[in-house]
This record gives structure tokens, C-alpha cells and sequence, in this order.
């Protein structure tokens, strides 16, 4: 009877250990370059330089495959100039972003390619010239790669397009490339 209940233990503990590694959370932070596609004539935009924090979780789907959905606190937008001003002004805006990642390991589970799409909520936005209407939805495209340095940390690199206009009256696009370190727990 005690082997019995030893055996039952060992399995019971292999499957609870199995199935912790099944899903992941985490946080990761990091740095956003973002900047706008497209534009209006008479108007020069340059990268903003921002930030990027929240948490993930990683969901092992089958060997070699994850998704890794993702909310974060992202701040975005461009830094421009008028043809006829000398000074730069700045529209920054916050998003509550929810990036959902597919995760296609290459080098057994250290490096993977990441795609997917990004659903992004305006809470916020600053802007140096009242010039702006930005929309408070972002249906935006992700891809890039992520390493794990060890079982825990990891670094990703990503570039994300938006696929939905930006501001209401300026046809523009958010285009953000970010850099991030995370830790899975």
C-alpha cells in the first residue's frame, strides 16, 4: 500500500510540474522608438523615444509553438516640425495595449519569431500644440524575436505597424519599434 501511495505521489507531482510549465507569467519593460507612417504635406515627423511595461504570460501549445498574450502600458507617438516653424513639438500618446504573440521556437526553446496582432486603448495623450484628434483604438500588426537568456529571463525585439489611422486628421499611422528584458516566474 505505501508503494502504491509513493507511486501515486510521484505521478501527481510529475503532472502538477508538467502542467506548471504549461503557462508562464511575467512582467517585461522596456524602450519604445516610435514615430508615424504617412502624414500630412508641410509636416516633418521624427522618432519619439518612450517606454513600454507590463505583463505577459506564455501559453506552450505544442513543442516548439506558444502564444504569449501581453498587457502593457505603451507610450507612442512622433515628435514633428512644421515647414514654417523652428521648433519640434511633440504628440505623445499612452495606450493600454494587448498584443497577442504567436511564438515559433527555432533553436529548441531559446529563440523564437513572434507574430501577431496588437489591440491598443488610448488613456491618455500630450501634445504640445493642440493640433491633435487621435483615436482612441489601434488595430496594429506585431512581428520580431525574442531570446531567453536563461529558463526565466528573456530580451525580445519587435517592430509594430499600425493598420488603423492614427489621428483623425492627420492620416498617420503608429510604427513602433520596442526592446524589452522580462522575467517569467
Amino acid at each position: 500500500m505505501k508503494k502504491l501511495i509513493v507511486v501515486a505521489f510521484l505521478i501527481l507531482a510529475g503532472t502538477v510540474s508538467t502542467q506548471a510549465q504549461i503557462v508562464r507569467f511575467g512582467v517585461k519593460a522596456g524602450a519604445n522608438f516610435a514615430n508615424y507612417n504617412g502624414g500630412v504635406d508641410g509636416i516633418d515627423y521624427k522618432s519619439l523615444t518612450s517606454y513600454h511595461a507590463g505583463l505577459v504570460a506564455e501559453i506552450n501549445v505544442v513543442q516548439n509553438f506558444s502564444v504569449q498574450p501581453e498587457l502593457l502600458y505603451s507610450t507612442q507617438g512622433a515628435t514633428y516640425k512644421f515647414a514654417d516653424a523652428r521648433d519640434d513639438f511633440k504628440n505623445e500618446t499612452a495606450y493600454i495595449s494587448i498584443p497577442v504573440m504567436a511564438k515559433f521556437y527555432l533553436l529548441t526553446d531559446r529563440l523564437s519569431i513572434d507574430v501577431g496582432p496588437q489591440f491598443s486603448f488610448l488613456v491618455s495623450e500630450k501634445n504640445d500644440v493642440n493640433l491633435s484628434d487621435n483615436q482612441s483604438f489601434d488595430f496594429a500588426a506585431a512581428g520580431g524575436v525574442t531570446l531567453k537568456v536563461t529558463e526565466s529571463l528573456f530580451a525580445q525585439a519587435r517592430y509594430t505597424i499600425g493598420l488603423t489611422e492614427a489621428n483623425k486628421d492627420a492620416e498617420v499611422k503608429n510604427a513602433v519599434f520596442q526592446v524589452s528584458l522580462g522575467y517569467l516566474f
